[in-house]
C-alpha cells in the first residue's frame, strides 16, 4: 500500500472534498461509511472516499484503487499506486486556481452566495466512459439512485481489485458492459435506461464511437458528437463535457438551472436548448461558466435560496 498527503497549502482557492464528490458531478466515487448523499448540506466533511481508476488510465495497465479524505488542512490518500497524487490532481482538478476562477466570474448575487457557501468545491474529471454511462442513468433520477445504479454496474460487471483488506470494483469497461443484456440491466434497476446503456456500451466496445474523441473538438461540435450515443441528449452531453472532458464553459440545463433562469435570468430563456444554453453561458462568464453552473446547481439543490 502507498500513502501520503497532498498539502492543502498548495491548493489555490482551498478545497472541499465532500462537496466536490457529493454535488452530483460524479457517481464513480463512494464513501467508506456508505453515507454518500445522506448529508442534507454536504460541506467540509472528513469521510474517506474511494474510486477505482480503469486500466486504460494507469501506468500499470491494471485498475488502481485510490482512497482519499480531507483532514481539514491536507488531502490524505492511500492507494494501490504511488501515482495517486497525480491521479487525484487530474480527477479532482487540484491544479485549478479557484481564486482566479471566482475573480473572473461575473458579479451576480446568486453566484456570489453559491461561491461563499461552497468555496473549495472543484469540478471533477471522470473517465469518459464511466461518466457517459452515469449521466445516461441520471435521467429523472435522484442522485442517491443514480449512484446506486452505477455502483451496482461496477459490482456486477467491473473487475474486482483487492486492496488493504477489502474488495473494490472498477467501473466496467465497454467490452465488459456490452456483454450485459437489456434484461440483465433491468435486473439492476436501470429501468428504461437499460437499452440505452446496452447500446452505448456496444457502440464504444465495437469502435463505432468513443466519448473521449469529443475532447479534441470545438465545444458545440463536441456536444453534437456525444448525442450520437443512445439515450444522450444535449443536457447529458453537456454533463459529460463538463465533468469528464474539461469543457469548463459547458452549462447543462437541468431542472435547477432552468429554475435559476426562470427566477433570476428570464431574458436568457430563448425557447430552445442550444440558444438558452448559449445565453446563460454568457451570463455566467463564458470561459468558466461550468464552474458557475455547478455552484448554482448545488446551492439551489441544497436549499440555498
Amino acid at each position: 500500500m502507498h500513502e501520503g498527503v497532498v498539502p492543502g497549502s498548495g491548493l489555490a482557492g482551498g478545497f472541499d472534498l465532500q462537496s466536490t464528490i457529493e454535488s452530483g458531478q460524479t457517481y464513480l466515487w463512494d464513501r467508506a461509511d456508505e453515507g454518500m448523499f445522506e448529508d442534507e448540506v454536504p460541506h467540509g466533511g472528513d469521510a474517506w472516499y474511494h474510486t477505482v481508476l480503469p486500466a486504460t488510465h494507469t501506468r500499470t495497465g491494471a485498475p488502481e484503487v485510490i482512497r482519499a479524505r480531507w483532514t481539514g488542512t491536507d488531502l490524505e490518500w492511500r492507494s494501490s499506486t504511488p501515482d495517486a497524487p497525480e491521479h487525484l490532481t487530474h480527477l479532482l482538478r487540484l491544479d485549478d486556481d479557484l481564486d482566479a476562477i471566482v475573480d473572473a466570474s461575473p458579479d451576480l448575487r446568486l453566484l456570489r452566495r453559491a461561491y461563499d457557501r461552497y468555496r473549495g468545491m472543484r469540478l471533477v474529471r471522470d473517465p469518459p466512459f464511466g461518466s457517459l454511462v452515469s449521466f445516461i442513468c441520471s435521467a429523472q433520477m435522484r442522485v442517491e439512485r443514480i449512484h446506486g445504479m452505477v455502483q451496482r454496474l461496477a459490482r456486477a460487471y467491473g473487475a474486482p481489485v483487492e486492496f488493504d483488506g477489502g474488495t473494490y470494483h472498477a467501473f466496467p469497461t465497454p467490452a465488459q458492459l456490452a456483454e450485459a443484456t437489456e434484461t440483465d440491466l433491468r435486473d439492476l434497476s436501470l429501468g428504461y435506461r437499460a437499452p440505452y446503456v446496452e447500446r452505448t456500451a456496444e457502440m464504444v466496445a465495437s469502435g463505432e464511437a468513443d466519448p473521449a474523441e469529443a475532447a479534441g473538438m470545438a465545444y458545440e461540435d463536441a456536444r453534437e458528437y456525444l448525442t450520437r450515443f443512445v439515450g444522450v441528449g444535449e443536457k447529458v452531453a453537456d454533463c459529460v463535457l463538463l465533468f469528464s472532458l474539461g469543457f469548463l464553459e459547458a452549462v447543462p440545463l437541468d431542472t435547477w438551472i432552468r429554475t435559476a433562469i426562470a427566477e433570476y435570468y428570464p431574458d436568457c430563456d430563448r425557447g430552445n436548448y442550444r440558444e438558452t444554453s448559449r445565453a446563460i453561458r454568457e451570463r455566467f462568464g463564458g470561459e468558466y461558466a461550468g464552474y458557475a453552473q455547478t455552484y448554482v446547481f448545488f446551492y439551489l439543490r441544497t436549499g440555498g435560496e
